[in-house]
């Protein structure tokens, strides 16, 4: 069940809300002066964090090639004004 609700946190988290989480999960870690069982927990919550930013990501993406498509068959119609 905690792990429906972390993933229910995370979800309310912008792109870069999620980015400094994460690095500062990185530097927990990293300063090696957290216990091994927080290191765990905080390494998941990381992973999740990555989940969660590539699936922004990948929406972002999704938008730009839907725009990109949009403007490329707008290009294609002649202008019947000319």
């Amino acid at each position: 069940m905690a792990g429906k609700k972390q993933k229910d946190d995370l979800g309310e988290l912008s792109f870069e809300d999620s980015i400094k989480e994460l690095t500062n999960i990185v530097s927990k870690i990293e300063q090696g002066q957290i216990p091994l069982q927080d290191s765990l927990q905080q390494y998941e919550k990381g992973m999740a964090l990555i989940k969660h930013c590539r699936t922004i990501l990948n929406k972002a993406e999704k938008r730009i090639e839907k725009i990109t498509r949009e403007e490329a068959s707008e290009d294609e119609i002649p202008d019947k004004n000319k």
